[in-house]
Formats: C-alpha cells, sequence, structure tokens
C-alpha cells in the first residue's frame, strides 16, 4: 500500500515543530507501524536526509518505549496493543496517517516524535518498591498465604509497561492509572504492607509535582491503555491514599 505520512518534527523541547509530509509506497500489511517507519528512514538516509526520531527497544509490546499518537490515539487505531505490536493491516491504500508525540508537560519532547517518560521513573522511586531484609533473616515469598483475587489482581496492575498512553488519552494529562497501577500491585500483597502508608503519599506527592493532571474519571486511560489496566486501581490508590492521610 502507499500512504501520506503527517510527522511531527521537532529539534527539542525548546524549538518549534511542524507536521511535515512523507510519501512511502510499497507498505506491506504484515509490516508493524515501526518497520513502516523503518522503510521511512531508509528512504531518508538514502537521500541524505535527516531520519525520523522514534523511541523503541524490545519490539515485542514489553517495554513500553514505543509510544507514538497515531491519528489521534495513543498506540494507534487497535487495541490492547503498543506502537509496534500495530500492524499496517489496519490502515488502507491510500491512506493519510498523522503521527505524533504524545503530548503532556511532564513528557517533555527529545526530539521529533520521542519524549522524556522519567518522570515515571520517578514516581516509581519515591515508593514503588518493597525494601527486603537481606542480612541473613530473609523469608521465601512462596512461604507466605495470598489470597487468589488479591494475587491476580496485583499480577494484573503489575502488567503496566509505563508507556504513558494513559496520560496521552487523558484530557488531564493525569498519571493517575499509571501511578494507581504501581501502587496496587503492592497494596494487594502482604509484602507491601510495612510501608504502604509511605508509598502511596510519596508517589502521589511526585505525581503532582512532575505536573500531571487529576483524574476526572473520563476513563479514556483504561480504553487506550495497552495493557488494559482497570480504572479499579485509580479507586483503591483514592482508598489507600485517604488512609494514609488520615494515619498521619
Amino acid at each position: 500500500m502507499n500512504l501520506t505520512l503527517k510527522i511531527w518534527r521537532q529539534e527539542d523541547a525548546k524549538s518549534p515543530g511542524k507536521i511535515v509530509d512523507y510519501q512511502v509506497k510499497g507498505i506491506e500489511g504484515d509490516m508493524s507501524f515501526l518497520e513502516m517507519l523503518d522503510v521511512l528512514n531508509e528512504q531518508l538516509i538514502t537521500k541524505g536526509d535527516e531520519p525520523v526520531v522514534f523511541d523503541h527497544d524490545c519490539r515485542e509490546g514489553i517495554c513500553g518505549a514505543c509510544s507514538l499518537q497515531i491519528n489521534g490515539e495513543p498506540h494507534g487505531p487497535d487495541r490492547l496493543v503498543t506502537t509496534c505490536q500495530l500492524h499496517m493491516r489496519k490502515f488502507n491504500d491510500g491512506d493519510t496517517i498523522y503521527i505524533e508525540p504524545f503530548r503532556a508537560k511532564a513528557f517533555p519532547v527529545v526530539k521529533d516524535l520521542m519524549v522524556d517518560r522519567s518522570s515515571f521513573d520517578r514516581i516509581q522511586q519515591a515508593g514503588g518498591y518493597v525494601s527486603v531484609n537481606t542480612s541473613g533473616n530473609t523469608i521465601d515469598a512462596n512461604a507466605i498465604p495470598i489470597n487468589k483475587d488479591d494475587a491476580d489482581a496485583s499480577f494484573e496492575a503489575a502488567t503496566c509497561i509505563g508507556c504513558g498512553a494513559c496520560v496521552a488519552a487523558c484530557k488531564n494529562a493525569s498519571a493517575m492509572l499509571f501511578t494507581s497501577a504501581k501502587v496496587s500491585q503492592f497494596a494487594l500483597l502482604p509484602q507491601g504492607q510495612v510501608e504502604a502508608t509511605d508509598r502511596v503519599l510519596a508517589m502521589v506527592n511526585q505525581m503532582d509535582e512532575e505536573g500531571f493532571g487529576n483524574c476526572t474519571n473520563t476513563g479514556a486511560c483504561e480504553i487506550e491503555c495497552p495493557k488494559g489496566i482497570s480504572l479499579e486501581n485509580i479507586a483503591r490508590m483514592n482508598r489507600e491514599y485517604l488512609k494514609a492521610s488520615m494515619k498521619g
């Protein structure tokens, strides 16, 4: 198929950007979206032009690095997939495709389609961990009985890959779905109870400091999440935050 690509080009976070038109031909339906961009970049390099910068790593839907806004949707028109898992058969010959970076104050543009999502790392570092005594008194985690429903819910929350689609989909650029998933994966387990109060207060505070907006229950974050993280996690985090605030 032959496609017209309208791609956001921007030198860095402080420079103005613009949409630039490109034509690609001979794109196969079984190609991934990133493979299609590879074809474009090969053409640009051959002509001596600067290739389009976009982020990627595993290309297996695990790392979340490939985040792109495609025709106004994070990760494009398919559901429960990352950009690297999006196949070109979702598009038609002759289509015009708009490709932009995720738009959020807390995700400054590095260049072109790549954004800096280290704000997510700082939220995780604020409390998204369990301190473990490794001084010879360690306990096998499997020795602690855990209700299966809690274990399953914790695992589902832990599948969040931190891609930022929730932020890009939200009209408020809220990071509540990401933060709540990271809070929930520990809040549901006995190992996470010791630091539960400090964890939720620290992570929510860091989220606010990074400049993310507030949640207004629109629900776009869950719809666009490639891992289907549930809004139930936001409700759980709100409960955890209320309990922690009352203890304080």
